[in-house]
C-alpha cells in the first residue's frame, strides 16, 4: 500500500480543497460540524420547502458542476471528470473530511454509467446532460417485498402492448423516491424465461399516471424509504435500455470507479473523535461514564483502533486499483467491516453517555448516538447483507468450498 500522495495527486488535493473552502455553502458546513447531515443531503434539499436549502442544493451542484466533479468517474465526453482511481480517491476523501455532500444521487452513480454503456444516442443525449446539471434526480426500483437479497426473482411486471409497455407490480425501499423526478427499474417482460433472463431495464418519468409513492418511515422517525406501486403504467418501449429481456445484464453494468469506501472511513474517524472531544470537553464530563468505568475505555479505545483498520482497508483496496488491479473480496471485506464497524461505533456512543442517552435529540452529541444506532441496524442489510459479503470473502478470498 502508498498512503503518500504524488506530487501530482497532492497538486489535485490541493485543488479539490480549494474549492470546498470556496464554495461549500454555509449550510453544508454547519451540518458537518454538527455531525448530523444524513443521506442523500443535496437530493433532498433541492425538493425542500426550505428556500436556503434548495439555494445551496443548487449552488452547490453549480459549483462541482463548472469542473465535472458532479460525476467525477464518467469519462469527460459525457460530462464528467475522467478522473483516474486514485484521483477519485483523493476527490471522495477531501469531500468528506469536509462533510460536502455528493450530487446526483443514483443518476450519477448508477443510471449514467448504465446509459453511457447501454444507452442509445438518443437516450444519452436525452438523459445524461440533465443528471449533471441536477435538474434531474432518479430513484432506482430494484429491490420488492420478495425480492431482496434473491432480487433475480422479481415480480414487477411489463406487458408490450403495441409502442409501450404496460407496468403492474410494487417495488420497495425505494430511496428518495418522494423527491425524485424520474425513476428507472428492472421489471420482468418474460415470465417463461430463466429468472435472470426475463428481465428489462426501463426509464420513466415518476408522475407517470399509475405511479404512486407511499412514504416508510423508518425507527428514527426519518423519512427515507418508500413503497412505489405500478398500476396499469405505460411506458414507451423507446425508454427500454439496452436489449429487452437482457436487463439484468445491464442493470449490473458500472464504469470502472473507486471503492475503496474511503468515506465511510472519514465518517468513522469522524465520529469517534467527535465522541472523544465531547466526553473530555466541560460540557460533555458531566454527562459521559468514562470516568467510572474502565471496561467502557477500553471499548472506546477498540472503536479507535477500529477506525483507523477501516482506513488501512480503504488504502489497501485504492492501492490495488492504482496497480490496475480489480478488488473482489477486498472490497467485500471493506464493506462487511464498514457497516458492522458503524453499529458498533452508535453503540458504543450511547454507552458512554448512560441515561443520557434515551434522550433523542439528534443534534445533541449524547442523542446523536442514540439516533445513529438506530438509523444503523440495515447497515448490515443494504448493498449487499453480511452473510452475502461473508460467502464472497469465504470462497473467493480463502478457498473454501460452497456448500
Amino acid at each position: 500500500m502508498d498512503w503518500s500522495d504524488t506530487a501530482e495527486q497532492a497538486a489535485f488535493r490541493a485543488q479539490v480543497r480549494s474549492v470546498i473552502d470556496a464554495h461549500l455553502p454555509a449550510r453544508y458546513r454547519h451540518q458537518a460540524e454538527q455531525a448530523h447531515a444524513g443521506e442523500r443531503v443535496w437530493e433532498f434539499d433541492r425538493k425542500s420547502a426550505d428556500a436556503g436549502a434548495r439555494s445551496a442544493a443548487v449552488e452547490w451542484a453549480t459549483a462541482l458542476s463548472a469542473r465535472g466533479w458532479v460525476a467525477p468517474h464518467w469519462p469527460r465526453e459525457y460530462g464528467g471528470a475522467g478522473l483516474t482511481p486514485m484521483e477519485q480517491f483523493v476527490f471522495n476523501q477531501e469531500m468528506a473530511e469536509a462533510g460536502a455532500p455528493t450530487v446526483g444521487g443514483s443518476g450519477v452513480s448508477l443510471l449514467g454509467p448504465t446509459l453511457i454503456i447501454h444507452g442509445t444516442p438518443e437516450q444519452k443525449a436525452e438523459h445524461l446532460p440533465r443528471i449533471l446539471s441536477g435538474e434531474v434526480a432518479w430513484a432506482q426500483g430494484y429491490s420488492e417485498p420478495s425480492s431482496g437479497s434473491d432480487l433475480a426473482s422479481l415480480q414487477t411486471r411489463a406487458v408490450r402492448d403495441g409502442d409501450e409497455y404496460v407496468l403492474n407490480g410494487q417495488k420497495i425501499w425505494t430511496s428518495g423516491a418522494h423527491t425524485a423526478d424520474a425513476i428507472f427499474a428492472l421489471v420482468r417482460t418474460d415470465p417463461e424465461a430463466p429468472k435472470h433472463r426475463g428481465i428489462s431495464f426501463l426509464m420513466m418519468d415518476i408522475k407517470t399516471p399509475g405511479i404512486s409513492v407511499r412514504p416508510l418511515v423508518d425507527m428514527g422517525w426519518r423519512h427515507y424509504f418508500n413503497e412505489t406501486f405500478f398500476e396499469d403504467v405505460r411506458v414507451p418501449v423507446g425508454n427500454v435500455v439496452g436489449e429487452e429481456n437482457r436487463g439484468w445484464y445491464v442493470g449490473m453494468t458500472l464504469l470502472d470507479f473507486e471503492r475503496s469506501n474511503i468515506s465511510g472511513a472519514v465518517a468513522a474517524r469522524r465520529t469517534i473523535s467527535k465522541l472523544l472531544a465531547f466526553a473530555s470537553s466541560e460540557g460533555g464530563r458531566s454527562l459521559s461514564r468514562l470516568a467510572d468505568f474502565d471496561s467502557l475505555r477500553h471499548e472506546v479505545a477498540d472503536r479507535f483502533i477500529e477506525t483507523e483498520v477501516m482506513y488501512q482497508f480503504s488504502f489497501r483496496v485504492i492501492s490495488m486499483q492504482a496497480r490496475g488491479q480489480l478488488p473482489n473480496y477486498e472490497a467485500s471485506t471493506s464493506k462487511l467491516f464498514n457497516s458492522e464497524l458503524v453499529q458498533r461505533l452508535a453503540r458504543t456512543g450511547t454507552k458512554v453517555f448512560g441515561l443520557h442517552a434515551n434522550v433523542w435529540e439528534e443534534e445533541s452529541v449524547s442523542g446523536s448516538f442514540t439516533h445513529a444506532y438506530v438509523g444503523t441496524v440495515p447497515a448490515t442489510i443494504r448493498g449487499g447483507t453480511s452473510e452475502v459479503q461473508r460467502n464472497i470473502i469465504a470462497t473467493r478470498g480463502l478457498g473454501l468450498p460452497r456448500g
